[in-house]
Formats: structure tokens, C-alpha cells, sequence
């Protein structure tokens, strides 16, 4: 079987290779994949029957590239690779996807590459889904259906929740979408990263510049990513926003 790496760690590709390439039945493919676009890349030209896939890597990631390999009428078979620091096995076993824990033991690989399936929905359903489903803590991504099909956005890369009726519009660093979800679940589950501004929104703590007052007596919130556009503050969460601008 035809093994692709993705990994964007030279050290790591390197030893998932030698390792991969000791196992009878095996054959590492090269070049090996460096980033998720790389990833997606290679595998249409390559056609991979399996691929080690690192989860954490800049720009799009190892669940990202899931995702859009989920919806390939023949995607190749995943094995997901990530620390425990990055995604607990807790959640990898619960899922019942198939995943090597760094730093990869050489007896492990053999049996994740035995156990490896092509990647389906439920699965990242079963990694992406809310805290008090899953039992496993906040997620790392957030999924949403959008007419790309399965999109996963990073939690780091969320810019704000904003409740609109039925649905919550999240902005994201490359546009939004939209989620069937709560906005009370989801500051329940992410309440250490986001902080409520309004009755109908959440931002991103991390992303928060700096709160003006308009000369009508409004205030107005600058987030990171907005590109100078601004957020109301409701009066009865000034003070809260004030308070937690000062701990940061």
C-alpha cells in the first residue's frame, strides 16, 4: 500500500518515513506533504491509498483537509497524527478515527495504518462536535455546512458569534458562516476565549483593540481582523468589557 506524509515538520516526515518504510506491505510515496494545500495537491496526483496526516500545521490543517477529502467520491484511507496537547486522544479514540500519538511509537504504526478508513462525516462530526456532547472539553474546530460542504473552522482563527434569529453568523479570518448552534452553548463551552459584548454576541478576547465611545454616547468595540470596522457594546456589558481589557 502507497503511504503519503503529510507533515509540516522535517524531523517528523523524516521519521514517519523510516518507520513506514520498515513494515512490509508498505511503500512511503515522495515527495512528501509539507502543508494541507500540499496535502490535497499531492493526493490527486499521487493517489495515495493511505495517508499520515498531522493534524496541527499553519494555514490549513490536517481536519481541514479531512474535510474536504470527506467529500471525494474515493478519498484515500487517514491516519491522524497529533499531540496529546494539541487534540486529547480522548476525543481521537471517541471518533473512532484512526490516529498515531506524538511522538509516534514504531509499534503504533502498524496497527493505526491497519486500522486506517476513508474519512467519513460522522467521524468529523464525532471530533468537531459541541463540549457537552462529546464530554472531551472545547473544541479545536467548528464545523459547518456550507456549500463547499464540510467546513471546519479553527476556534483560534473565530473572530466573533453574533445571534441572528434562528441561526449564529460566525466570523472567521477569511469570511463566515453560519451555525445551527446556541450562542449560550457556545459561550459556555468557549466562556475563557470569548467574552460577551451584547445580549446577541461574543468576541474574541484575543482579538479585541480597543473600546470608543461615539460622540451619541454608543461604544464601539475594535477587533483584530475587522479591518477597522467595530462592534456595539451594550451598556450593561461596558463595565465587564472594561474590566476584563485591563487583565489583558
Amino acid at each position: 500500500m502507497n503511504v503519503l506524509i503529510v507533515d509540516d515538520e522535517p524531523q517528523a516526515r523524516e521519521r514517519l518515513s523510516r518507520m513506514v518504510s520498515e513494515l512490509e506491505g508498505y511503500s512511503v510515496l515522495e515527495p512528501s506533504a509539507c502543508s494541507g494545500d500540499e496535502a490535497l495537491a499531492l493526493i490527486e496526483s499521487l493517489k495515495p491509498d493511505v495517508v499520515l496526516l498531522d493534524i496541527a500545521m499553519p494555514g490549513l490543517d490536517g481536519l481541514q483537509v479531512a474535510a474536504r477529502l470527506s467529500e471525494r467520491e474515493s478519498p484515500p484511507a487517514l491516519v491522524l497524527c497529533a499531540s496529546e496537547e494539541e487534540f486529547p486522544s480522548q476525543a481521537l479514540e471517541a471518533s473512532g478515527v484512526s490516529f498515531l500519538v506524538k511522538p509516534v511509537a514504531a509499534d503504533a504504526v502498524l496497527k493505526a495504518l491497519k486500522k486506517a478508513e476513508r474519512p467519513n462525516r460522522a467521524q468529523l462530526g464525532a471530533l468537531t462536535q459541541p463540549a457537552a456532547q462529546s464530554g472531551n472539553g472545547p473544541r479545536s474546530h467548528i464545523s459547518a455546512r456550507t456549500r463547499k460542504g464540510i467546513e471546519l473552522i479553527p476556534v483560534d482563527q473565530v473572530i466573533y458569534f453574533i445571534a441572528d434569529h434562528k441561526y449564529v453568523t460566525l466570523r472567521h479570518e477569511v469570511g463566515e458562516v453560519l451555525l445551527d448552534e446556541p450562542l449560550k452553548a457556545l459561550e459556555d463551552e468557549f466562556g475563557e476565549r470569548f467574552v460577551r459584548i451584547h445580549r446577541n454576541a461574543l468576541v474574541a478576547r484575543e482579538r479585541i483593540e480597543r473600546l470608543q465611545r461615539t460622540p451619541l454616547g454608543h461604544f464601539q468595540l475594535f477587533l483584530k481582523g475587522l479591518n477597522g470596522d467595530a462592534l456595539i457594546v451594550s451598556r450593561r456589558h461596558v463595565a465587564g468589557v472594561r474590566k476584563m481589557m485591563q487583565q489583558l
